[in-house]
């Protein structure tokens, strides 16, 4: 019996993504196990950050406009691919959408773009330490990724250094730089 693979699915009136894990394969073919940003983000980044996910309501949705205008500000204008964790308690946007594996844990990837990674759920509709955001995003070309793990409050960032620069410098951000052997868990945040 041929199972076929999982592929993502698309927001309405999105064109069809392409079929198969090869969309996710180059992420989790090289995140090395522990503590560091690599756990999350391929180490082929330049530079890497951390962002810490805002308890308070508030103050989420205003850190997860910032992050995604920072990202939309230094990406050619194309699709983003947009990963929602199946926490079996989060809303992953389509349910019935088919599953790609990711750090070996089911996500709905769906082709979107900056609108859609702000509107598509509330901060409700996540995990409860995380936000309204997808749990993975990343733009065709692959130029960054944003990446909040499982048990994590903080998302893990990989890609260009004006990236990152912009991350540090936001005043709605609480972010820091990290280089690959570093610990990722922000100061004053439990490892999960």
């Amino acid at each position: 019996m041929v199972v076929p693979e999982p592929v993502p699915g698309g927001f309405p009136g999105a064109p069809p993504p392409l079929v198969g894990n090869a969309l996710v394969d180059w992420i989790t073919g090289s995140p090395w196990p522990g503590r560091t940003i690599t756990s999350a983000i391929p180490p082929t980044y330049a530079h890497h950050a951390t962002v810490v996910v805002p308890a308070e309501d508030g103050a989420r949705t205003r850190a997860d406009a910032a992050l995604v205008g920072v990202l939309r500000a230094l990406t050619r204008p194309r699709p983003w691919w947009l990963g929602y964790l199946d926490t079996g308690v989060a809303d992953v946007v389509h349910p019935d959408a088919p599953r790609v594996a990711v750090y070996g844990w089911p996500y709905v990837l769906l082709d979107g773009g900056p609108e859609q990674a702000l509107s598509a759920r509330r901060n409700q509709d996540g995990t409860p330490w995380h936000s309204a955001l997808p749990e993975l995003v990343f733009p065709r070309d692959r130029s960054w990724l944003v990446a909040t793990r499982w048990d994590d409050d903080w998302r893990c960032v990989g890609g260009p250094p004006a990236l990152v620069d912009a991350l540090l410098e936001h005043p709605d951000l609480r972010a820091r730089a990290v280089l690959v052997d570093d610990d990722d868990t922000p100061p004053g945040h439990g490892q999960g």
